[in-house]
């Protein structure tokens, strides 16, 4: 359609008479479809803002706990692994000089330490280990760190913890860090591996930040997992789709933080995005990397480019129904 017959009114000659019919088109025709272009630019309009509304990049933040919400630098994960040496050699009564390599090479095959010599058959009360592994660490190291918890609750997102580690662990850390509020709840050992037979009572429900985890998960029926001798945990494929199911999230709006690289890799082969924390590079299945978990906002802005109509319906989204032991 040319520009001129969209513009300003068509102008008559001053000759009048059997031309005025003809003008008189002329000129509804130009209305009928310069209104056809404006309803045209609209519904595009309209359909971008539609498509912006329905793209919420993300729903729910999956945070892994140590050397991930605190640094490397520390020196925990060092001190946890020599309480694990110690424990294999105290009561599992292996070989002093295999304990270092087979602790390493356990943790690199099976995801654990724990998990690995779970496989090859030792028998120990998984409470036990854990109150030696992290009952142990000198959790006065950790320190308040307010401009985490800051950013933590200006993210509109749910807030998830997933961790390995036993929850009396999990708690500990986030309470000396001062952001025992920030998370919904946590995915922690006790989730993934329940005993077989635990009676609940009230108290087993723990409340992290204003929405309460209960016992409802069942792993062991398809939904969770049981086993009294192979533990489920990260880097497997099946927990990061455990917790998943857990979280009651979709993996495609869903950004999972870790500091390991074969965690990271395995969350992007779950359906997750992915961000490898302590490293400036990124590594295999990582969408952003972060030197430190404080450059969540320089490095993912968008976590905060929320529509308000997406706001809504992330606030009202589901709890999550989790196993988490008091």
């Amino acid at each position: 359609m040319p520009p001129f017959f969209l513009g300003k009114k068509l102008q008559r000659p001053p000759k009048t008479a059997p031309m005025d019919g003809i003008w008189d088109t002329a000129n509804k025709l130009r209305y009928y479809y310069r209104s056809l272009l404006q309803i045209w630019s609209s519904s595009k309009m309209d359909t971008a803002h539609r498509d912006k509304v329905a793209e919420v990049k993300y729903e729910c933040l999956l945070f892994d706990m140590d050397d991930t919400l605190y640094p490397l630098s520390l020196g925990l994960n060092l001190l946890c692994r020599k309480n694990i040496q110690e424990y294999m050699l105290e009561h599992l009564d292996i070989e002093k000089s295999e304990v270092p390599k087979m602790c390493l090479d356990l943790y690199r095959e099976h995801g654990t330490t724990m998990a690995g010599l779970k496989v090859l058959g030792y028998e120990f009360d998984n409470d036990e280990f854990h109150a030696y592994v992290h009952g142990r660490l000198p959790y006065q190291k950790l320190k308040p760190d307010p401009v985490l918890k800051n950013l933590l609750l200006s993210m509109p997102q749910r807030k998830i913890i997933f961790t390995n580690a036993d929850h009396a662990h999990a708690v500990q850390v986030l309470n000396r860090l001062g952001l025992e509020d920030c998370f919904e709840g946590i995915i922690c050992f006790e989730t993934l591996n329940p005993p077989k037979q635990i009676n609940y009572t009230d108290d087993d429900h723990v409340h992290m930040g204003s929405t309460p985890f209960n016992n409802s998960c069942d792993l062991s029926e398809g939904g969770c997992f049981n086993s009294h001798h192979q533990i489920l945990c990260k880097p497997s494929v099946e927990a990061f789709e455990a917790a998943i199911r857990i979280a009651n999230v979709d993996p495609r709006k869903t950004l999972f933080f870790d500091d390991s690289a074969r965690n990271v890799a395995n969350g992007k082969v779950a359906g997750l995005h992915t961000v490898i924390v302590g490293c400036a590079d990124l590594v295999p299945g990582a969408d952003h990397a972060l030197n430190s978990i404080h450059n969540i906002k320089e490095a993912i802005p968008e976590i905060w480019e929320v529509e308000e109509g997406n706001l809504q319906k992330m606030i009202q989204s589901p709890a999550v129904e989790t196993m988490v032991l008091a």
